[in-house]
């Protein structure tokens, strides 16, 4: 739960006023799943291993532009 609550906290700081909802769904397993405007965009069962820092921001900067700077 820590890395997802630190990728919440790290995507908010950068996209917050875009993101419509932003959900921490508790799981079992250890199932980690990040989605998109409702695509997979990062998933620990399919790559086998956590996310790296930073690396789930990255996709998300491709996919929607750079960080927000906030007023």
């Amino acid at each position: 739960m820590p890395r997802a609550v630190g990728l919440a906290d790290e995507l908010l700081t950068g996209w917050a006023p875009v993101i419509e909802s932003l959900e921490l769904i508790p799981g079992s397993q250890g199932r980690f799943e990040v989605v998109l405007d409702g695509e997979l965009i990062f998933s620990k069962a399919g790559l086998g291993r956590h996310a790296e820092p930073g690396e789930v921001a990255g996709i998300v900067r491709e996919r929607i532009g750079p960080e927000i700077e906030r007023d």
